[in-house]
């Protein structure tokens, strides 16, 4: 290693053991602290997904940090060490038709309780990305602005419900091709755009999300699954 990879590891390291001050101040490790965060609240197409993950105090993973701030190759290297070193994850998520029907709010809690609930161990207390609790959990919570990029907790949540979500996304991929789900993962590019004007929305579609286009036009696509 040289001078300069040796300080910038140390520059990681100080970052990271800074990343778990809200934990510690939560009293971790002695407590089960889970850090819950989603991915795909904006999108046109696809689930809200939401995880919770219990990362063991002081655990150094190169790399995590808020998913938007990395690649999806860099999250797709930091994610199988969030799954291997966690002390646990849990993940769900809310479809298109729970989105449309109760909203992207409500959805979004719904998958984060579920995502909690999922855990293999019940945690003490979590930490939630954003500044609202999650309604109907039963336990002690704390919202943090920025969350992902504060606390290591957090941030591993917030690259497993990415992760999750693109994987699910190049899935649909395969079955709609003409709206490019693998790259778009449903939000509305200019290529995203130009599927739904030619061929109208698919079963994948928030139609409360969509505006001016005609619901009736998702039969063109349901016949297809």
């Amino acid at each position: 290693m040289t001078s300069t990879e040796r300080i910038r590891w140390l520059d990681e390291c100080r970052r990271l053991r800074g990343n778990y001050r809200v934990e510690r101040s939560l009293g971790a490790p002695h407590r089960l602290i889970a850090g819950v965060d989603e991915a795909g609240r904006g999108p046109l197409a696809g689930p809200v997904v939401a995880a919770s993950v219990i990362m063991p105090m002081g655990c150094m993973i190169p790399g995590l940090n808020d998913c938007k701030k990395l690649t999806r190759a860099g999250r797709g290297r930091v994610y199988p060490v969030i799954v291997r070193k966690a002390v646990s994850v849990g993940v769900a998520g809310a479809d298109p038709k729970a989105i449309d029907e109760i909203g992207i709010r409500d959805a979004t809690h719904s998958a984060m309780r579920e995502a909690v609930d999922r855990l293999l161990l019940s945690p003490e207390a979590v930490i939630v990305d954003g500044t609202e609790v999650i309604p109907g959990l039963n336990l002690q919570q704390y919202p943090l602005i920025r969350g992902d990029q504060k606390s290591n907790s957090v941030a591993a949540a917030s690259i497993v419900a990415k992760v999750v979500r693109d994987r699910i996304m190049c899935c649909f991929d395969e079955i709609y091709p003409e709206f490019s789900f693998c790259t778009n993962v449903g939000y509305g590019t200019r290529v995203h755009r130009c599927a739904l004007r030619d061929y109208g929305p698919t079963p994948l579609h928030r139609i409360s999300f969509l505006g001016n286009f005609d619901a009736r036009q998702i039969d063109l696509f349901s016949r297809r699954r």
